[in-house]
């Protein structure tokens, strides 16, 4: 077994090595500041030291595989020996990128963010949007490039070579801010344009894999999966793209496209309109800056996320099964100690279903997905989950009503409907033959013929056969009960004494 995975890591290396010789031969390699540099240009981030330029930064998450790790709201935390946490805050300068160069396990999000924590409401401005492309090989490669030199998916900007896969950067003309309303657009465009680029001739893998528009990417520069020696490695392919522009490419047959730009058309709305149209809801939320409210769910509910992703994730969605798994963790009320050891426990099974070494599952996947162990996300949408994680996400179908009132409503209409009970359906033979017997235990098989009017072979199948434990009557569950032993005893004991 051992000898396989270092089989299949060198035939990824040699895969790397062939990527890259075929991408430098077409395309100029870019080192990492002129890269960041062009996403991120002068002023974007606060100058270091410089607080009274109120701008937000980048934030690179670092997880070093043989340290240990912690989690907390916002960033990846690499751990030292004496337990205390390093966070990796990009300044305008972008002098912490030669910190982080050469980490093993570095990724950063294209967005700036204010504070030091990376979640949604602390996102300021969304510079490029990025599409992860797995399961490429030489000739995925070659066709990617050529679907992109005939304009049928749209021109990235940069093609990186993460080890493994492609990343596409499309960085844009301007970047977008990130209001709530604009992440919301912004994920439905990413989602859409995921499913033009990665198709049968860009992946060898036939199920898109969906990605959040937070979504952090090996930063280039930084080792990849297959080893120090094997560098996330960037080229220029096209220009920086208008964001309206990439809507050319999702098909307007479906209604898709139309159904995205009314979503652009209704977000532009002004936080000086919202203030006049929504008076109560700009003082409440925008200057006491209170939390948006919300219930806090039984654990019922983590639990039955946990068992499924323990049985029906696939290679593809591990991440995100744990992903969910945090913000139901949030949701329910659970520990994060608990929540920890429920998603390191899933780390050994779901790393013996990769099914080559290019998709292993490892505990920084697991540091990584625990980030949404956040208040922010506990309003995550349920269509997302189901689209990260390929599973179906039932709805509970209550009309917003409670589930005693739901249920007091439902048996309502069905005793209008059915007053004689008669969905509960018709006794069965095997039921009426038990019940006969109950009645008449010393009564023969041609007296319960005559009494129940049932076929003489029907009675003769059932005559010996045990009653159901539960069964329906008159519209409700009742269970036979058998006395123990001991009980059984006991009472005759009782009936014996008052005989005497």
């Amino acid at each position: 077994m051992a000898m396989d995975q270092q089989t299949a890591l060198e035939r990824q290396q040699t895969l790397y090595r062939e990527k890259n010789a075929h991408l430098r031969q077409y395309l100029e390699p870019v080192e990492p500041y002129e890269f960041y540099r062009e996403i991120f240009p002068e002023g974007s981030f606060e100058r270091r030291g410089h607080f009274e330029d109120a701008k937000g930064n980048g934030i690179a998450l670092v997880v070093p595989p043989k340290s240990k790790v912690v989690q907390e709201n916002g960033v990846a935390l690499e751990i030292k020996g004496d337990g205390k946490a390093n966070r990796h805050v990009i300044t305008d300068e972008l002098r912490e990128l030669e910190d982080i160069k050469g980490t093993e396990f570095t990724i950063m999000s294209p967005i700036s963010y204010f504070g030091r924590q990376r979640r949604g409401q602390n996102a300021r401005y969304l510079y490029a949007m990025v599409f992860d492309l797995d399961g490429v090989g030489m000739p995925q490669l070659r066709d990617t490039l050529h679907q992109m030199n005939k304009d049928i998916i749209p021109k990235a900007t940069f093609v990186v070579n993460s080890g493994t896969g492609l990343h596409l950067y499309y960085v844009l003309t301007e970047p977008i801010p990130m209001y709530p309303q604009n992440q919301k657009i912004l994920k439905e465009l990413k989602y859409a344009l995921t499913r033009q680029i990665w198709n049968r001739f860009t992946s060898s893998i036939k199920e898109p894999q969906m990605q959040g528009i937070l979504q952090g990417f090996r930063v280039v520069g930084t080792s990849s999966k297959l080893g120090k020696d094997y560098p996330v490695v960037a080229y220029r392919y096209g220009g920086a793209v208008e964001l309206e522009k990439l809507l050319d490419y999702i098909p307007d047959s479906n209604g898709e496209q139309q159904r995205i730009q009314a979503l652009m058309r209704k977000s532009r709305l002004s936080l000086a309109e919202a203030k006049e149209k929504y008076p109560d809801w700009y003082e409440r939320r925008v200057v006491k800056k209170e939390r948006r409210g919300r219930w806090t769910v039984k654990r019922d509910l983590y639990d039955w996320w946990l068992h499924r992703i323990s049985d029906e994730i696939r290679v593809g969605h591990r991440f995100y099964g744990i992903m969910t798994l945090a913000i139901y963790a949030k949701k329910c009320g659970i520990d994060e100690a608990e929540l920890r050891r429920d998603a390191f426990a899933l780390l050994k099974p779901y790393d013996e279903m990769s099914e080559e070494d290019i998709n292993r599952f490892t505990k920084d996947d697991i540091v990584c997905a625990l980030e949404m162990f956040n208040e922010d996300y506990v309003t995550f949408p349920r269509d997302d989950i189901a689209k990260l994680s390929g599973m179906t996400m039932p709805v509970n179908k209550r009309n917003w009503r409670k589930q005693e009132e739901h249920l007091r409503r439902a048996r309502a209409v069905q005793n209008i409907d059915y007053p004689n009970h008669e969905w509960a359906g018709r006794p069965t033979a095997e039921k009426t033959v038990c019940f006969w017997r109950q009645q008449h235990p010393d009564g023969r098989k041609v007296d319960c013929h005559r009494d129940t009017g049932l076929d003489p072979k029907t009675i003769r199948k059932w005559w010996d056969s045990e009653p159901s434990a539960v069964w329906q009557e008159d519209g409700h569950m009742v269970a036979r009960v058998r006395p123990s032993q001991a009980l059984s005893d006991l009472l005759v004991d009782a009936l014996k004494k008052g005989e005497d």
